[in-house]
C-alpha cells in the first residue's frame, strides 16, 4: 500500500446517486481513494461503472451525494478539475489522420504546456511512431498514446476506463506495466474494468459494483480471503498411497478416479496434505492447489462471471 495512505483522500465519494428514467443506476455508493493508490471498480457490463466515472470527471450530473476530486467538486469546479485530472475513457478516439506528434503537441498546448510533449513522446516510447497517423497505430500503440495524452497536464488523479479492452495478451500486459508507471510518477489511478485478472494484477484495493451498489471493498487478498471457499488439491497417486488421507486435519473430502486423487480442504490443508504425503514417501510432481479466486468472489456477489 502507498506509504502516504493516511493522507486526505485524492477521491472522496459519499452516497453517490444517479437515476435514468426513474431507474437507479447508482444507489448511494461511498468510497475513498488514497493518494498514490490504484483503486479498481469491478463490475459487469452495464453495472454503472462508466456512469460513476463520468460523474467523477464532471461529464455527467449526479442526482445525490457528495463528490470531491483532489478537493474539488466536479459538478461546480470543472475548470479547476481539468488542471488536476487526466483521463482515458472507454470511447476514446482521435481523428484517423492526426499524427502522434500532432496529437501530443495539440493536447499539451490545450493544457497550457505544463509538460514538454516531446518528453512524453520519448517517455511513452512513441518516438518511433511520431509521424504515424492514429488510424495506422496498433492497439498497444494507441493505448500508449492515450495514456500519454492523459498526462499532458501532469495530473494528480488519472481515470482509466476499460483500458485494455480488445487488446491481445501481449499488449494488455504491456499496458498494465504502463499503468504502474503512471502511479510511479505520482498520480492516483482509478481503474474501471470488468476484467478480473486486470483488476487483481493492478489494484491496491477493489470495489465490486453490482445493481448500483458496492457489494464489497478491500484488497484482492481480503476479498478472496473473505469468501472462505474450499481449496482444491489434486495429484497422481495409487489408491493404497492415499488411504486414510481424509483423516488429515482440514481435509473435507477425498475422491479418486483411478489415477488422480482430488482433495477438498480448508485454507491450511495443502501444507498438511503435502507433509503427510512426504511422510509416506510420496512426492507427486503434479501436485496442484487451486484456491478461491477473485472470479469466485465476483460470481458469489453478482451471480455472474462477467
Amino acid at each position: 500500500m502507498p506509504a502516504h495512505a493516511t493522507a486526505d483522500p485524492a477521491i472522496s465519494v459519499q452516497g453517490l446517486v444517479k437515476h435514468y428514467s426513474g431507474r437507479p443506476v447508482l444507489a448511494g455508493i461511498t468510497f475513498d481513494v488514497r493518494p498514490g493508490e490504484i483503486f479498481g471498480i469491478l463490475g459487469r457490463n452495464g453495472a454503472g461503472k462508466t456512469t460513476a466515472l463520468e460523474i467523477l470527471q464532471g461529464l455527467r450530473s449526479r442526482d445525490g451525494g457528495d463528490v470531491r476530486i483532489a478537493g474539488h467538486d466536479p459538478a461546480y469546479e470543472r475548470a479547476r478539475l481539468r488542471a488536476v485530472v487526466g483521463s482515458q475513457l472507454q470511447s476514446s478516439a482521435l481523428p484517423e489522420r492526426i499524427r502522434v506528434a500532432e496529437a501530443l503537441r495539440l493536447f499539451a498546448r490545450i493544457a497550457g504546456d505544463v509538460v514538454d510533449w516531446r518528453a512524453l513522446r520519448h517517455e511513452w516510447d512513441l518516438t518511433g511512431v511520431s509521424a504515424t497517423a492514429f488510424g495506422n497505430l496498433s492497439g498497444g500503440e494507441r493505448q500508449r498514446l492515450f495514456i500519454a495524452l492523459a498526462l499532458v497536464n501532469r495530473p494528480r488523479v488519472v481515470f482509466l476506463d476499460e483500458l485494455t479492452q480488445g487488446l491481445d495478451p501481449s499488449a494488455r500486459r504491456e499496458t498494465w506495466r504502463l499503468i504502474g508507471r503512471v502511479r510511479e510518477e505520482g498520480a492516483t489511478v482509478l481503474l474501471v474494468s470488468h476484467d478480473m485478472e486486470e483488476i487483481e494484477q493492478l489494484c491496491d484495493r477493489i470495489a465490486v459494483l453490482d445493481a448500483g451498489t458496492f457489494k464489497a471493498c478491500g484488497t484482492p487478498a481480503e476479498l478472496v480471503g473473505g469468501l472462505r471457499g474450499p481449496v482444491h488439491i489434486a495429484f497422481s497417486a495409487g489408491a493404497e498411497e492415499i488411504a486414510g488421507l481424509d483423516t488429515v486435519p482440514g481435509v473435507l473430502e477425498v475422491s479418486y478416479d483411478g489415477e488422480r486423487a482430488r482433495v477438498l480442504g480448508d485454507a491450511a490443508s495443502p501444507v498438511l496434505v503435502a507433509a503427510e504425503l512426504v511422510r509416506r514417501g510420496l512426492v507427486p510432481a503434479d501436485f496442484t492447489v487451486q484456491r478461491p479466486s477473485l472470479a469466485d468472489v465476483f460470481m458469489s456477489m453478482t451471480g455472474t462471471g462477467r
